[in-house]
Formats: structure tokens, C-alpha cells, sequence
């Protein structure tokens, strides 16, 4: 259903934090113009988790509307209660999104047949396509692939989200799911290999500020051509790594303000980008060719 580079997309926030929509207009023209294949819209790296309930709505609906049909949205709608994961996916299907992208439930650490009932209470609650995200180095959980096998027979789950980085752990699902479920990255250091041994692309940090580069290698890399996959790749390694030397989106949302794409602001706990990693994102910006 959905392929290639999938932008992690920020959430444009004014000094103070309030949303800001007409930079949310300009970051959704800028990747429409740059071909990134579809929009994942108020994740982490949105900054879901400083966003309430009716911010999380009105966003969705705002992006929907912003969108216009160009290009698909992926909505977050992931939480650690499953009746709130349920009502913000049902404000994604209504608002209009595409599809949702539901992370596992954090802190409070489920068990594995928790984490099964969990997914298949929200399918089986809003049938809305939707996707799994396993990102066990945030949320202190890991969906281990025998759970997601059992949760890939259940229709409208259509994909998932591995961010461990770990190809064995790709293989292995590939191995139990078949081609029940579309696999993506969510791991740009490793993107570029996840798609190259099979997955159908890469939700990306990295496309917020190089999409089109980011495209291309997806491009190169579903159509099985490794050097030149690689090539490109190669260009993005300082941004894969450098957009996380403080957490994400920290980086990221100073990177956007660097290109003068968004404003500044972020939303406490988080903080502006420390001053002593300014110079090394410029220069991972400048090796990608972003910035001159």
C-alpha cells in the first residue's frame, strides 16, 4: 500500500510552543515538491507526546486539509492506553488519513499477549488500515516478531515499523509473515540495507531535510540497485547519524529552522539544539548538499 522514503514529519511549533500551521503548509508543499512518497504525521518525531488529545485531532484534520489528496498521510496515533489509542485512531479515519501508524504502548510495558489484544482492539475497532511500530530503545517494549506474526492475520493491520536496526530481526519476520504485511525501516543508518533485503521502504528523520535525495535512494534501492542506492546513501550518512546527538526532534526541528523552514520553537521537556552541535549538523547538511 505504501513504499519508498516516508517522512517522520515535524511538528512546526512558534517560540513558546503553539502550533504553527502556515510552517505546516510550507513543510507539506516542500515534500510534495520533493517527491517523498507519503507524510507520517504527528509521531515522535512530531512530538506526539507533548500534544493532547484535541491538538492530536486538530492537527490530523489540519494536515489532511494542507494535503489536499497529493500525497498520502500516515497518522500517529499510538498510545499506552488502548481506549486512547482507539479514540485518536478513529479521529484519523474521520479527519481523512490514509492509514495510522500505532507505536507500542510505552512505560507501562505489556506482556507479549498484551501487546497482541492491545492491536487487535483497536483493528477491530476502527477499520482503518493500519500499521505497527516496534521501537523497543524508546518505549522499554519490544514486539517480538512471533506477536507481530500472529497480529499480521488480522486484515486492516497492513505493515510495520521496525526501528531496531536490526536486519536479522527483518529476515526473521519476513520468514514467519511472508507477504502478509508491508516491512519498513525505521532506522535511517540502516534505511538504505532494510529495503535492499526486502522492505518495501523507510520512515525517515533524515527525508525532513534531504527528501529528495532520500527518494532517490529509496528508488534505487526497491528496484534492487545496490551501488547506486549505496552512493546516495553514502552522501546522507553524516544527517543519519547526526540528526540524533540529542534526541529526536531536537536535531531535526533545528536543522528545518537552519533551512528557514519552521520556527524555532519545541516544547518542553525537549530543548533547542545545544549550541556545541550546531556546527556538526551544518556540516552533515552541507555533505548532504542541503545547505551550501
Amino acid at each position: 500500500m505504501f513504499h519508498g522514503s516516508m517522512v517522520a514529519l515535524a511538528t512546526p511549533m512558534n517560540d513558546g510552543g503553539s502550533l504553527d500551521y502556515e510552517a505546516m503548509s510550507r513543510l507539506i508543499e516542500f515534500h510534495i515538491e520533493n517527491q517523498t512518497d507519503a507524510l507520517v504525521v504527528v509521531g515522535t518525531t512530531g512530538e506526539s507526546a507533548t500534544v493532547d488529545e484535541k491538538e492530536h485531532c486538530d492537527l490530523l484534520r489540519n494536515i489532511v486539509d494542507l494535503a489536499r489528496g497529493r500525497i498520502p498521510i500516515i497518522a500517529g496515533t499510538g498510545a499506552n492506553a488502548t481506549s486512547e489509542a482507539i479514540h485518536l485512531t478513529r479521529c484519523a479515519m474521520e479527519a481523512g488519513a490514509d492509514a495510522c501508524l500505532l507505536v507500542t504502548p510505552y512505560y507501562n510495558k505489556p506482556t507479549q499477549e498484551g501487546l497482541y489484544l492491545h492491536y487487535k482492539a483497536i483493528a477491530e475497532a476502527v477499520p482503518i488500515p493500519q500499521i505497527l511500530y516496534n521501537v523497543p530503545g524508546r518505549t522499554a517494549c519490544d514486539m517480538l516478531p512471533e506477536t507481530v506474526e500472529r497480529l499480521s492475520h488480522i486484515p486492516n493491520i497492513i505493515g510495520l515499523k521496525e526501528a531496531t536496526g536490526d536486519l536479522d530481526r527483518l529476515r526473521e519476520i519476513q520468514a514467519l509473515c511472508g507477504d502478509r504485511l508491508e516491512l519498513y525501516s525505521g532506522d535511517d543508518a540502516t534505511g538504505c540495507d532494510f529495503m535492499l533485503a526486502g522492505g518495501q521502504g523507510v520512515i525517515s528523520v533524515t527525508s525532513n531535510v534531504a527528501p529528495l535525495a532520500m527518494h532517490n535512494m529509496c528508488v534505487a534501492a526497491l528496484a534492487g540497485k545496490a551501488d547506486e542506492a549505496h552512493e546516495i546513501d553514502k552522501k546522507l550518512g553524516l544527517l543519519h547519524r547526526d540528526l540524533f546527538l540529542e534526541a529526536n526532534p531536537i536535531p531535526v526541528k533545528w536543522a528545518l529552522f537552519e533551512m528557514g523552514l519552521i520556527p524555532d520553537g519545541i516544547r518542553l521537556p525537549l530543548t533547542v539544539l545545544s549550541s556545541q552541535y550546531h556546527e556538526p549538523v551544518r556540516e552533515a547538511l552541507r555533505q548532504a548538499e542541503v545547505i551550501n
